[in-house]
């Protein structure tokens, strides 16, 4: 028990007396040391004595996509741990193809009695989808916050980041590097970050390179949030002549980088690619990939304190709070080629075209 103590003690930065304290449950310690005291024995290891341990406060669900894309899991985290400091319990809900729905997994939380749920890129994000559903579950008393994906038909808080922005940041650090072609690889047209992103494209490529909206949309592929949806969009964008290729997504991005090897090119001498989220170990990845980075933290904190606030009784407005991202340069982009090494074929261009893979 000594050495538990002196151990417990060092980690803290307080006496053995003060932990002896703590773990008795005796007063006349401040709240920030009684704090300390017990971080440190979750930081060692040591079980909470039964009467210090924070009863649970009640559930929160968050209901995630498929957890195949890093992103996700790392927003989770964010979340479960902001909520388990303030005593109340995640539970996650992940949608998987063929599995259960939003609905179903919306109707099975609320009948296990959650206190609120947060929303990761749900059916809110689908300008298509049926909208009802919230207002069904505002019916029933369940507070909710919704993240990616704004909708101005759901009476709910909304935590997003700026993908204006973002697609903008990617276009001007592209075309700093001499890239005149740069082409945009994005998820399918119905989704508002998807229409987003778009939009700062487009304002992108006017302002830096002066091209119009004709111009621009050639310059657009619509696939899939997989790796496979990237290569299947960047070898289209590479055969129109693009010598970069933003990304909506680093599994994208990924898929994006295999399309331009299997022609033979190299990323970055040949071809650029930028991704987007900044997943956890991309940046290890051969080349390590430039991307943008989605503020996660933020974002996840944001959406548990507006949440927090909403079932304490001071629900937030109808508003959206927009997190603005962040450009990680790293070995995935480099300057553009010289008229007439372009990887796509296009008309005007000098030299020897690469066969397509």
């Amino acid at each position: 028990m000594t050495a538990r103590l002196a151990d417990i003690a060092a980690q803290a930065g307080v006496s053995e007396a003060t932990v002896s304290r703590v773990l008795n449950g005796k007063p006349g310690v401040a709240a920030g040391t009684r704090e300390s005291v017990l971080a440190a024995l979750d930081v060692l290891g040591y079980e909470r004595p039964v009467k210090l341990r924070q009863r649970s406060a009640g559930l929160v669900g968050l209901i995630t996509p498929e957890l195949d894309n890093p992103i996700f899991p790392a927003l989770a985290q964010v979340i479960g741990q902001a909520l388990t400091r303030q005593g109340y319990t995640p539970v996650l809900a992940t949608q998987t193809p063929g599995g259960s729905t939003e609905d179903e997994l919306t109707e099975m939380l609320v009948d296990r009695g959650v206190s609120g749920i947060i929303f990761v890129s749900g059916l809110h994000a689908d300008t298509t989808a049926d909208m009802g559903r919230y207002d069904q579950l505002r019916g029933q008393g369940v507070p909710y916050v919704l993240i990616n994906g704004f909708s101005d038909r759901v009476q709910a808080p909304f935590v997003s980041p700026d993908d204006r922005a973002a697609m903008q940041l990617a276009v001007t650090h592209l075309t700093a590097l001499g890239h005149t072609r740069i082409g945009l690889a994005v998820g399918p047209k119905r989704f508002v970050p998807v229409l987003r992103k778009i939009e700062g494209f487009r304002l992108g490529m006017k302002e830096r390179l002066g091209l119009d909206e004709a111009e621009v949309e050639e310059l657009i592929q619509h696939s899939l949030y997989t790796l496979e949806g990237g290569q299947a969009a960047a070898t289209a964008l590479i055969a129109r002549g693009c010598t970069a290729v933003v990304c909506a997504s680093d599994m994208m991005a990924l898929g994006a980088i295999r399309a331009a090897r299997q022609q033979g090119l190299r990323v970055p001498q040949d071809v650029s690619v930028v991704g987007f989220d900044d997943s956890p170990l991309i940046a290890f990845t051969d080349p390590p990939l430039t991307t943008i980075r989605q503020p996660v933290q933020a974002m996840g904190q944001a959406a548990v304190r507006t949440l927090l606030e909403e079932i304490g009784g001071t629900p937030a407005p109808h508003s959206e709070f927009v997190f603005l991202p962040e450009l990680v340069v790293r070995g995935s982009t480099a300057s553009g080629p010289q008229l007439g090494t372009s990887p796509g074929r296009r008309p005007g261009s000098r030299g020897p075209s690469t066969p397509q893979g």
